[in-house]
């Protein structure tokens, strides 16, 4: 799904969302330059695969906070995690580095691709902000809306403490 796509999609399961359009953001620093209306919802994800390339995770967390993904692999039962590549994410996700966005397991036609969203997601309005595969925007909704469609779609969602 492209950007266009995804707002449709949005619209057609009738979940509340905002939109807001800015310049390309490639990495968390990028949105210091931005006024975002919900920036404390502002997500950072991170696509990562373990050491027999069989398992494919995202994982999402708020943009000023690390994973750790030593701690993740203990918690959570995975073997050894790195960082997928630029070919795995355009292989499952169909995106490029710099617009990493849960939005993409909407494109993984295997559902191989396991989410995980920190709950601290759910503080507050329970917002997040991702991208809708493309990085000139941020798409704001519930965060259990979002692992909802994921969900839907056929892929693993879970919100996790992270």
């Amino acid at each position: 799904m492209k950007k266009q796509q995804i707002y449709d999609y949005l619209k057609e399961l009738g979940i509340w969302f905002e939109i807001t359009e800015h310049g390309a953001v490639y990495h968390m620093e990028d949105l210091a330059n931005l006024h975002l209306p919900y920036p404390q919802a502002d997500a950072k994800n991170i696509f990562v695969r373990d050491d027999k390339k069989q398992n494919f995770y995202l994982i999402t967390v708020k943009g000023s906070k690390r994973v750790n993904l030593k701690d993740f692999r203990k918690t959570y039962g995975t073997r050894p995690l790195s960082f997928a590549s630029a070919e795995e994410l355009m292989s499952y996700m169909k995106l490029l580095p710099g617009a990493v966005t849960p939005f993409g397991v909407l494109n993984d036609t295997s559902c191989r691709v396991q989410c995980f969203i920190d709950q601290e997601f759910l503080e507050g309005e329970g917002l997040i902000g991702v991208h809708p595969n493309d990085n000139t925007a941020t798409v704001w909704l519930k965060t259990e809306d979002l692992a909802q469609i994921i969900q839907k779609h056929g892929n693993k969602a879970s919100i996790i403490p992270l």
